[in-house]
This record gives C-alpha cells, structure tokens and sequence, in this order.
C-alpha cells in the first residue's frame, strides 16, 4: 500500500533588488528568494483539497512585500523574517525553508553628482539556508565560485602508484580551485544573541582566504583542511563547515618540441575531468548537519 512520504511546495528563484535610498546616496541588495513549505498537507495530495495550501504566488508576493516592509539588512536576516512569517502565520505550515542567493555590486566612482552607480562584482555569490519549525531555528551560510590560485608553495609527491599511474610528482605546482563552502551557524533559538550576519559572512571569507594563501600545500586535502579549521578556531559562532574543492588542473606544456624549456613558466589549464575533493571540518563534540552533496542545500 502506497504512502506518502516527506513533500514539500513553495515558490522558487524570486528575483529581487531592494535599492534604499539614502538622499543622492543608494544602496542595492540583490536576491534570489526560494521559498519551501511543509507541514499538514496530505490532503491536497490524497484527495487534491487545497484547504491548508497557501498559494505559490503568494509566497512570491510575500518576499517583495517584505523587501518593502522590512527592507534586506542581509540575506540571512531577510530569510529570517520569512520564514518566521509563514510558521507563525499558518497553522497548517510547520516548517519552512528558505534558500538565498545574493549577488554583490560595486559602487561606481566618479566625478559627477550622486552616488548611485554600480558594477557587479564577481568574486563569488553569497548563499544562505534559513529553515524554522516554530521552535528551531537552523541557518547555514555559503558561498560559491570563488576562485582561488597559488601559483607555487604547493607539492603533489608519495602517492599511491599503480600499473595505470601516469601522473608525475610535483614539487612545484599551481594550486587553483573554485571555492564551495557552507557553515552552519550555532545559533538556534530567539533566546540566544543573534549573530551579526554581514561581519561574519566577512571574517569567514577572510580566514578562509588567508588560510589558502598562507598553508605550504602537500595536497589540496590539507589545504581544504586548514581553510576549515582556521574558522573554527576564530569563529565561535560556527560549529560546521563544509567544503567542495574542485582542483583546477594546470599542466606544464611541454616545450622542448620547440627548443624551448619550460621552467614552471607556461601552462595548460584543463577545465575536465578535474579531481573534486570534499570534506567537512566540525567543532569538537558537534554532530555533522550539512548534506555531503551540496547542490542540495
């Protein structure tokens, strides 16, 4: 006999820019709402009764009221006032999920009157995950497609060899990856201090760049690992963090066709396949929350 099992619904990928204007002064926050609910709602898949559906389309027309009412003082704070919204404001909704992505721009300056010119900026697109049950609270931060390179002090030598092993020992190499990371915040009750979201997203992004830049790297493993272990120690606010490491492959051309020596100097950079390393670093003594795949958070 057929059952149902864990479902949810809700309005995905709402586009949003809330500028605030400051006199001649703007400011631009720029989003990419997706909302998910889950709670009584059996009904309107066993017998297609709506009575406990809160439509879709007012999900969306919520998140840009609330752009209005609440303004965006930071991706986390705004999934805050959602998902808080919709628990509390429908008995049949139990838990929702809100899922950010923001997109950064740049002030433009010049030497004309005003300041409300931007550029977007391109280092990375900030993520958030805000899930509440009515007495819980969960909130993970992230980014994606930040790309990082050392273009020495990294080695790659010692590892297992086989009959298929083709691969030389590197002694001097360039380190290159596309950064994808999620921390989860400890932060869990209305009861606690809440943390201030934009100077963390910030310190998290500096020591996890600072670690990059500053580990002598034997692997790209060691690496992800000193990335993850400088936030913990630095940041009390977070328990977990997990990474997915692409390694950006550069190889050396070899020249010698040409009567040229290739002293590190040129490059091939390979886009596929590409060796892909992932791990999460925990605080001692917490329990591992964030999903493996993280396409899926």
């Amino acid at each position: 006999m057929p059952i149902l099992g864990q479902n949810q619904y809700g309005k995905a990928e709402n586009r949003v820019v809330r500028i605030t204007r400051d006199g001649a002064t703007h400011h631009i926050k720029d989003l990419n709402v997706s909302v998910s609910l889950s709670g009584d709602m059996d009904e309107v898949h066993l017998s297609g009764s709506n009575a406990n559906v809160l439509p879709t389309d007012t999900t969306k027309n919520t998140v840009y009221a609330f752009a209005k009412e609440h303004g965006i003082e930071s991706a986390e704070q705004f999934g805050i006032h959602l998902a808080r919204h919709f628990v509390t404001s429908q008995p049949a909704i139990h838990r929702a999920r809100i899922r950010i992505e923001e997109y950064s721009w740049e002030r433009i300056e010049h030497s004309g009157k005003g300041a409300h010119s931007f550029v977007r900026t391109g280092q990375e697109t900030r993520l958030a995950q805000i899930t509440y049950d009515g007495a819980a609270w969960e909130v993970v931060s992230g980014l994606k497609d930040l790309t990082v390179m050392n273009s020495t002090d990294s080695e790659f030598w010692g590892y297992v060899k086989d009959k298929y092993t083709t691969l030389p020992e590197a002694h001097d190499r360039i380190l290159a990856t596309d950064v994808s990371a999620r921390w989860r915040f400890n932060w869990t009750d209305d009861e606690q201090p809440m943390p201030s979201w934009d100077a963390s997203y910030a310190q998290v992004k500096r020591h996890m760049l600072e670690a990059f830049a500053e580990t002598y790297s034997l692997s790209l493993q060691q690496t992800l690992y000193a990335m993850g272990a400088r936030i913990i120690d630095h940041r009390s606010e977070i328990d977990e963090v997990r990474f997915s490491l692409p390694n950006k492959h550069h190889f050396l051309v070899d020249l010698a066709p040409f009567g040229l020596k290739n002293d590190n100097e040129v490059y091939f950079a390979a886009d596929r396949p590409y060796g892909l390393i992932e791990a999460t670093v925990l605080r001692d003594g917490v329990e591992a929350r964030i999903p493996a795949d993280l396409t899926n958070l």
